[in-house]
Formats: C-alpha cells, sequence, structure tokens
C-alpha cells in the first residue's frame, strides 16, 4: 500500500500537538479553506508517493517523540493508509493526533473511517474558518475547530473534547518587551 505526502516525515514538531511529534503531512484535500497554511498540499496529484511500509521503517527509527500527528492536506482522504500507520504508531507506543476538515460527527457515518478512529488518540475536527480564526487557540487555528479525546468519545458514544484545550488563553499584554542588546 501507498500514501501520497507532500513532505518528508517531520520529526520534533512542538506544534502539531501536545509534546514532541513526528508529522506526516498528506497530499490531497477537497476543502480548499480561504486562509489555509498549507494550500500546497490541496492538489491531489501532488506531493509523492512512498509505501506505508517504509513510513512504518522510518517510525521504528525514530527517538525521542510522544507521538504522530497526520495533517495535510486532509489525511482521511486517504484513510486506508493513514489506518495501517496508526495501527502501526500505537504498537510501538507512539499516540496518534490528527487534523481533518471533516467533523467527528461525519467520520462516524462510514466504517473506514470508524476504523481508523480507533488508532487515534486526539482529534482536531472541523474546516478552517478564516472569520473564526485566532491566534490564542492551542494546537488549532479557528475557533469552530475542536480537540476530541477520540478514545473516550468512542467509549461513551458522544463527542468528548480534551478539557484543557477548550476555549482559548488569555494573553498578557504587559509583558515587557526586550530589546536587544549588543555586546
Amino acid at each position: 500500500m501507498q500514501i501520497r505526502l507532500a513532505s518528508e516525515l517531520q520529526p520534533d514538531s512542538i506544534v502539531d500537538g501536545e509534546g514532541i511529534r513526528t508529522v506526516i503531512w498528506t497530499q490531497g484535500c477537497s476543502h480548499n479553506c480561504p486562509g489555509c497554511h498549507n494550500p500546497g498540499t490541496h492538489d491531489f496529484n501532488g506531493g509523492f508517493l512512498v509505501s506505508v511500509d517504509d513510513i512504518k521503517k522510518e517510525l521504528s527509527l525514530l527517538e525521542a517523540q510522544s507521538g504522530i500527528t497526520f495533517s495535510g492536506g486532509d489525511p482521511l482522504f486517504q484513510v486506508e493508509a493513514c489506518t495501517e500507520i496508526a495501527k502501526y504508531a500505537q504498537s510501538i507506543g507512539l499516540n496518534v493526533w490528527c487534523y481533518t476538515g471533516f467533523t467527528y460527527e461525519d467520520l462516524l457515518k462510514t466504517d473506514k473511517n470508524k476504523e481508523f478512529l480507533k488508532y487515534v488518540d486526539v482529534l482536531v475536527d472541523g474546516k478552517f474558518i478564516l472569520s473564526e480564526r485566532s491566534l490564542n487557540l492551542d494546537f488549532r487555528g479557528s475557533r469552530n475547530q475542536r480537540i476530541i479525546d477520540v478514545q473516550k468519545s468512542l467509549e461513551k458514544g458522544e463527542t468528548v473534547l480534551v478539557s484543557k484545550y477548550v476555549g482559548e488563553r488569555t494573553v498578557n499584554v504587559n509583558v515587557p518587551r526586550y530589546e536587544h542588546v549588543y555586546i
């Protein structure tokens, strides 16, 4: 099986989910959200194909990573390959985050997506909406997007948000600015 990627795996990310993560940038997305920060990942014929087995080998060699993050593009357009990778990642002790423009509730409508969700710890769902954009959100770009604890949601049969990421951070405007000091 192959997966179409937008770039090589990106280890050591601290902005694509909690902890130190390796990001798998999938290629292909039809959401076309205005203001998307990854428009180069939209073309379904862009990027390059790589074997899922090669991705697994790369994951097995990772050091000091708490998990992987699927981003893109939208990983759910390649759900079978992502399922295989997520299942493997969990088998070697990595947690799994996934960003998607689909909502969690919509994903539950198909068996392939439900199978994928069995191997996802946290889902950041919903399209990016430019008018809802905020720089005070953890791990998401617009207020409509949710950070979902997938395993608790599957267990309870209802959407369970990761409570520490609900709402926006407050910004202290009185933080002193530091000027450059030349010695």
